[in-house]
């Protein structure tokens, strides 16, 4: 089984009370991919400029993520930069945003990926998401990842493509923005009768919430005493939950807790670095001993 993931490659410039980093690899296609390698294979579909780092795309390649759908567009790569203060880590302050190849991008997809049954919509405009859905042959899961400003702009887009997906994920403020609601269990439901069947629900260092009609639950986050820099840890829970999902094979409430544990360890790690500095050294040794703190935290 593999996995494969629409979203942007990026240049992140980023800068949080632990320091500053340049042109850093970055984009929800790029840390959602750097979760899900640790459980299965991951083709990615984007789109990049010819400014785009050699070494970059080399390191994508040696993380053994098949780059056969990366498109190289003839303008600028896409660019975010982004400052977290020390009296609020959740919330990025954006300084700059440089579109680039993303203008216009309409998504390929090589013959021999249209045939995967996985996909993961990471964040990008929902008309692009859509765009691939519609080349896809028979998908069995697809997963979804949108954002405020597809929310604030392209909301009949989002939720025509709602119904055509089965696991949604937001954070809170999305889930909020979205339904009108201010209490999340009645957000979920909401966003349950936009089409998804698995709802989650992220409430950054406060865990998580997951409804679906017969399966509800919530976790904690792991504690973390230092976040240096939180940049892709949505991402970053998506990819563990979609790639543990694909892994498995198979969705019921044991699976379903297991992805959303796993999402939860990997992002743990996320934050403790910049950019994918801890992700990309991580191993499963390294996951599991983490899970397993986790869980000793939550049960009695």
């Amino acid at each position: 089984m593999s996995l494969l993931v629409l979203g942007t490659v990026a240049l992140d410039n980023v800068k949080t009370p632990h320091g500053e980093r340049r042109d850093m690899l970055g984009g929800s296609a790029s840390h959602l991919a750097m979760s899900a390698r640790l459980f299965t294979d991951v083709h990615l579909v984007a789109v990049i400029g010819k400014d785009f780092p050699q070494k970059h795309i080399q390191f994508l390649k040696r993380k053994g993520i098949d780059l056969s759908s990366l498109k190289i567009g003839s303008g600028k790569s896409f660019r975010w930069e982004g400052e977290y203060k020390k009296e609020d880590l959740n919330v990025a302050l954006t300084l700059a945003t440089e579109l680039g190849v993303l203008i216009g991008f309409d998504p390929h997809v090589a013959q021999h990926q249209r045939g995967i049954q996985n996909i993961f919509l990471a964040n990008i405009d929902p008309d692009i998401q859509m765009g691939l859905l519609n080349m896809m042959k028979k998908p069995q899961l697809i997963g979804l990842d949108s954002m405020n400003l597809w929310i604030n702009h392209k909301k009949p887009s989002l939720l025509n493509l709602m119904k055509r997906v089965d696991l949604f994920v937001a954070n809170d403020g999305e889930a909020r923005a979205l339904t009108g609601e201010l209490n999340l269990v009645k957000a979920a439901k909401a966003l349950r009768r936009f089409g998804p069947k698995l709802i989650i629900i992220k409430k950054g260092e406060h865990g998580v919430l997951f409804y679906s009609d017969k399966i509800k639950f919530s976790f904690p986050a792991y504690p973390i005493d230092e976040v240096k820099d939180p940049t892709g840890a949505g991402d970053t829970f998506a990819g563990g939950v979609m790639g543990y999902l694909t892994k498995a094979g198979k969705i019921n409430e044991k699976t379903l807790k297991a992805a959303v544990i796993y999402g939860t360890t990997i992002a743990s790690f996320n934050v403790e670095g910049f950019g994918m500095e801890k992700t990309a050294m991580l191993t499963m040794a390294k996951v599991e001993k983490r899970k397993k703190e986790l869980l000793d935290f939550i049960t009695y």
